[in-house]
């Protein structure tokens, strides 16, 4: 099921928590990151030992992540595209339905835009050739958007719940999807589906070692009929450090990919520079270390 992006979030009043780089920065490390040039250009990687993390918040809690430094020097911001699918959806794409969006994933490598995609593990299991295709891309990175799409709290936009004593087992489950489909280093981040979370969530989720990924601006593109909508939408709204959060899911967000041919060289020409949010993360704890 496809959480609409405008809907309300439900956040924690703990807001965002800890910004100082854990020592092994997570459990999941990559040895690859692309930097890009003021016209978002992709260069050639570069060697890092482990991505950035944030340090566990109060009480031990999974640290949240919202956007980047506002008061940078230089204007960055990071593209996100959800890769939505329950498990029960799996027999509708079986008829057909896409639930993946190839255009898209074009559109960004012929714009040369580094961009993260928060995936679940059933989406990578409907579609492993292209799970492992954007894994193994340095101009991407794949990050953790839980196993089928179930909610971590009650009472979030009508998904199913998921038990806190689950939580744990089902980031693992999609992180062995991401295995088995051939993904290379996925990052240790996740989102919440529905971006939807609470202090026992946060709780259930420190054990798995990740950086809850949450967003600043939402694209709108779900059940979106009119790109130059959802790229206004954005472009109102970006500053600074922002994460945007788009979906990669043509039946429930058909529009997506030709938004992202306006809003990218609309970003570019206000001087923006599009990065990934590992480099964003990085960033926020550099300024607090």
């Amino acid at each position: 099921m496809i959480v609409p992006a405008r809907s309300v979030r439900v956040l924690c009043a703990l807001g965002a928590l800890g910004v100082a780089l854990t020592a092994c920065g997570g459990p999941r490390p990559s040895s690859r990151v692309v930097t890009a040039t003021a016209t978002g250009a992709a260069q050639r990687p570069v060697v890092a030992s482990r991505p950035p993390t944030l340090a566990p918040g109060p009480a031990g809690l999974a640290p949240v992540f919202e956007h980047g430094p506002r008061n940078r020097g230089e204007k960055t911001v990071a593209l996100t595209f959800d890769a939505d699918m329950t498990e029960e959806q799996g027999a509708r794409a079986a008829e057909g339905e896409r639930f993946d969006n190839p255009p898209l994933i074009a559109t960004l490598r012929r714009l040369e835009v580094p961009a993260t995609v928060f995936m679940t593990g059933r989406w990578a299991e409907e579609y492993p050739i292209q799970a492992r295709s954007i894994g193994r891309d340095p101009l991407f990175e794949v990050a953790n958007h839980s196993y089928g799409h179930q909610a971590f709290t009650a009472d979030c936009q009508g998904l199913p719940t998921l038990g806190a004593d689950r939580i744990a087992a089902d980031v693992e489950r999609a992180y062995t999807a991401f295995r088995e489909a051939g993904v290379a280093d996925p990052m240790p981040y996740f989102r919440f589906p529905g971006g939807c979370y609470d202090r026992r969530a946060l709780r259930a989720l420190s054990s798995s070692g990740v950086t809850a990924v949450q967003w600043d601006v939402a694209g709108g593109d779900t059940a979106a009929t009119d790109p130059a909508v959802v790229a206004r939408d954005v472009l109102e709204r970006v500053r600074p450090g922002s994460v945007v959060v788009m979906h990669c899911v043509r039946s429930a967000a058909p529009v997506t990919e030709r938004a992202v041919r306006m809003i990218v060289p609309a970003l570019r020409e206000r001087g923006f520079r599009l990065v990934k949010v590992s480099e964003l993360v990085g960033a926020a704890a550099a300024t607090t270390s």
